[in-house]
């Protein structure tokens, strides 16, 4: 039997957490959420565009964060539900999108044809800018039992993650840096905290936001969030050296081919993983105010270490 990064997680590093159930579980209920979110009218193209990349699986792992950290400062999976599938709606756009070919031109997104293939890229720009702004749409009107301000405060975050202080500030300077032989780790860094972090730390945030968490929380669960996002891209860097096509589900050696910076171009592979697990151990110490409580969490940052694709 082949293992999967799940299963590796649940058996070697979390004794008493079953990893894998506890994902299957929440993927379950945010897919089914998803489904419900987006029903198909007229022009039916644009959604069945929307829908073509919504639902084309993947590990929603943003949503199952905002849904677990919800949980563990007292809130509900109700509370937060409309916040999760939001995340996954913006996190779709930014894929749509980055696939473009005026971006990173790639055809196979989660073992499936990209957006644009399927559907021309004006429909594939159409098809994120429907999810974007849907996605505020459905935080703003679906949300029930949550303080105000707090909503307030998710939606705001929500539009400074997906701007030019978050994930499209974070795309600008790739593309900037794309086939330069000078760009350094502090440049990385800052491309990879604002287009692949800055939406994880949200997603951590949120949910702790909804359910109200005191300042202090909040504090700790975005350093978490900050340093399970930097590891998730050494760990993506790493995967497109050492992982194939059908692994990843996605075009491997598309950073070498492109001339992108990555973290094992200027690290190598071996200190890349040490960077990688540094980060998760510090995220872990992070929780240790919240016990048994956090294991969830503790999980999921061994899982983004260990993973395969």
């Amino acid at each position: 039997m082949v293992m999967t990064g799940e299963d590796r997680v649940t058996q070697t590093e979390t004794s008493d957490f079953d990893l894998a159930s506890y994902l299957k579980e929440k993927k379950q209920l945010v897919e089914a959420a998803l489904d419900q979110s987006l029903p198909i009218t007229r022009p039916e193209k644009i959604y069945e565009a929307m829908r073509y990349s919504l639902l084309a699986g993947g590990k929603r792992l943003r949503p199952i964060l905002c849904l677990t950290t919800c949980e563990l400062m007292g809130g509900t999976r109700e509370m937060s539900l409309p916040t999760a599938c939001a995340l996954e709606m913006i996190h779709t756009m930014s894929l749509i999108h980055d696939d473009l070919p005026a971006m990173d031109n790639d055809d196979y997104r989660r073992g499936k044809l990209t957006n644009h293939k399927v559907y021309g890229e004006d429909i594939a720009i159409l098809a994120g800018d429907a999810l974007l702004s849907y996605a505020f749409e459905y935080v703003a009107t679906q949300t029930r039992n949550v303080d105000l301000a707090n909503l307030m405060d998710v939606i705001a975050r929500l539009g400074r993650t997906v701007g030019a202080a978050g994930l499209v500030g974070g795309q600008v300077l790739d593309l900037e840096s794309e086939g330069r032989a000078d760009v350094t780790v502090d440049t990385l860094k800052f491309i990879h905290i604002h287009k692949t972090g800055a939406l994880l730390e949200t997603s951590v945030v949120s949910g702790a936001i909804l359910a109200g968490a005191k300042p202090e929380d909040i504090e700790r669960l975005s350093r978490y969030a900050q340093n399970i996002g930097l590891a998730f891209q050494i760990i993506d860097d790493i995967l497109d050296v050492t992982a194939s096509t059908e692994e990843l589900g996605k075009t491997a050696g598309k950073d070498q081919r492109d001339q992108k910076a990555t973290y094992p171009s200027l690290w190598g592979l071996e200190e890349s993983q040490k960077q990688a697990q540094a980060l998760i151990d510090d995220a872990i110490a992070q929780l240790s105010p919240y016990g048994q409580s956090a294991q969830p969490l503790t999980a999921i940052a061994q899982f983004i270490v260990a993973r395969k694709n």
